[in-house]
């Protein structure tokens, strides 16, 4: 995937994220993009209340990755990104 083609990929996501960030946000909490990988695998990173939060996969599968495969179909998943790899 070229710069470009990541990059307008990157704020498709972004914008599908937009819908969710308002119920993140009345908890406390945000997500961040980390990367979309070549193979459209898109890694999160929980910022605020959200990290280390019981309800975080939940919100994962039946917010996040909804919301982002509902706009944007070529994308495979939606993964917490983790520093340990």
């Amino acid at each position: 995937m070229q710069i470009t083609e990541r990059q307008e990929l990157r704020e498709r996501v972004n914008h599908a994220l937009d819908t969710v960030r308002p119920h993140l946000a009345i908890d406390g909490g945000d997500v961040e993009i980390v990367e979309v990988t070549d193979d459209f695998v898109v890694k999160i990173k929980w910022l605020g209340n959200c990290q280390g939060c019981n309800m975080s996969e939940m919100t994962l599968r039946a917010g996040l990755e909804q919301a982002i495969k509902n706009s944007i179909p070529e994308i495979r998943s939606v993964e917490e990104w983790s520093e340990e790899g």
